[in-house]
């Protein structure tokens, strides 16, 4: 049995802490210094360690540092997996993903455990003999919560609870809470909530049967009085019903917001401009390869779920065609589906596109399981047959033999370092190779008048020669149809 960790002593913690304030300006205006000017992504990754204040402690501490309020108020776990199927390696790498989810959310992982199993018990997930021991590890270490590994039912969080004493969630909640941390656009906030209402309905209890006690007979000052009497609707059944109407109020809005992306989606596609998705597993390097490919400044962080909010640049090929790069959402195995669903109008990006970057973290101790578990999402959202070219990043720190495996299975695929930009010249003459190119081939001679139709050209189609002649442009290019019909009108 482990050993019982000291008490934690907040006010020893806080003097220690008293002379922080003294070198927190300096060292925050250090950490500003080495930024570069104007990028999004640093000053966001800048906010999310800011310094914060802390509510309810002593006033002689002003400020303390994202590091030290984590100390202060880190949420202390003990992780539980159940393995019912594949290698112990699988096993032990969904206990450390499972670590790592924790830490992403906030906490302090104090123990791991798991069992090999048929299949979950029905009552407690893990069965009677591992309730008992994981309760004496709970109050051994003094850990707060438990994290299973899996989706369990709402009875079995009931049961586990009742047994050991502290909070109990399963691995979709915690993914919930660490998408509820990092959405910051409107519509990103409102696609997690939607989905954390959707989890939640399902799981409501009450404590002592608070929540089971009806509103009929002379419920008086509850908001009762003539017409309200009988018996009623218990307090469970006004809660399902109050976040029944939030959710669908919560799809209204999405379904706004969701006409304002289609209408800029149709406009790329109107000027049949072709579209690059970036997908992969979470923490795969997807950001940094759009930044290494588009300069786009985004926020790039060594952790899971670090990007919620899609972010769409536009770029050129080298012989001048355009088209538009998207980093979207990570995907994790067992993507909760309450997240695909409310996701689904972000994940369109990805089904509608032209070309799939299909990013692989080639460091992973499995990197094969994360394929899989990306191609499984995007069956479900329906982007299977989509063109798909496999980017294998973090050459510089995977090995030689795993990087061979890897193209030996994925002969379509280059493999890159979005940190060092090795191989990137090489995957950007993959994306344009993939591009779709356009149908028509012609030949127009364009009055030096009509520049407008020149631009046109080079912006959405292919130029193969030009030359400047007495009578006008002479032009042999691949364009689109409807531009292939205006220009139809200058025969060379």
């Amino acid at each position: 049995m482990t050993n019982a960790p000291e008490p934690f002593d907040l006010a020893q913690e806080l003097a220690q802490t008293a002379d922080w304030d003294d070198t927190a300006d300096q060292r925050a205006d250090a950490a500003r210094d080495e930024l570069p000017e104007d990028t999004t992504g640093e000053r966001d990754l800048a906010e999310r360690y800011a310094l914060r204040r802390v509510a309810g402690l002593s006033t002689e501490l002003e400020d303390i540092s994202e590091v030290e309020y984590r100390q202060l108020r880190l949420e202390r776990v003990i992780l539980v997996g159940v393995w019912t199927e594949g290698s112990v390696e699988d096993a032990e790498n969904s206990m450390a993903e499972l670590a790592l989810l924790a830490e992403t959310a906030g906490s302090e992982v104090l123990d791991a455990l798991y069992q090999r199993r048929d299949s979950p018990d029905p009552a407690t997930y893990i069965g009677r003999g591992k309730v008992e021991g994981l309760a004496e590890i709970v109050r051994a270490t003094g850990a707060d919560t438990v994290i299973l590994d899996g989706e369990l039912a709402p009875s079995q969080l009931r049961n586990l609870e009742d047994k050991v004493k502290v909070k109990v969630v399963d691995r979709t909640a915690l993914i919930l809470d660490i998408f509820a941390q990092h959405a910051k656009s409107k519509e990103g906030q409102a696609q997690v909530e939607l989905a954390q209402l959707n989890y939640m309905k399902q799981r409501l209890r009450g404590w002592g049967g608070n929540l089971s006690r009806q509103a009929g007979g002379r419920v008086g000052s509850q908001g009762g009085g003539i017409g309200g009497r009988g018996p009623g609707e218990t307090k469970i059944e006004t809660d399902r019903r109050r976040i029944n109407t939030k959710i669908a109020k919560l799809r209204r809005e999405l379904a706004h917001m969701k006409t304002t992306r289609d209408t800029k989606r149709s406009g790329r596609r109107r000027n049949e401009i072709p579209s690059v998705a970036i997908a992969g597993y979470t923490n795969a390097g997807k950001s940094s390869l759009l930044n290494r490919l588009t300069d786009a400044g985004v926020l790039v962080e060594d952790a899971l779920f670090a990007t919620l909010d899609p972010t769409t640049r536009r770029t050129q090929t080298e012989d001048g065609r355009i088209y538009t790069m998207s980093d979207t959402v990570g995907f994790v195995r067992h993507l909760p589906h309450q997240l695909i669903e409310a996701f689904r109008s972000t994940l369109e990006e990805v089904a509608d596109s032209d070309l799939i970057l299909h990013v692989v973290d080639g460091s992973h101790p499995d990197p094969e399981g994360q394929i899989t578990a990306v191609r499984e999402v995007l069956a479900e959202i329906g982007a299977s047959d989509v063109r798909e070219l496999v980017v294998i990043n973090k050459a510089d720190a995977a090995e030689g033999l795993v990087l061979a495996r890897l193209r030996q299975r994925e002969p379509h695929s280059v493999v890159v370092s979005a940190k060092t930009g090795e191989g990137i010249p090489e995957a950007l003459a993959a994306i344009e190779a993939d591009l779709p190119r356009p149908a028509v081939e012609i030949a127009v001679l364009l009055p030096y008048d009509r520049g407008d139709l020149l631009s046109r050209v080079h912006d959405n189609g292919e130029v193969i020669s030009i030359e400047h002649t007495a009578d006008g442009t002479l032009l042999k290019a691949r364009v689109n149809e409807s531009l292939a019909g205006e220009l139809a009108a200058y025969p060379a």
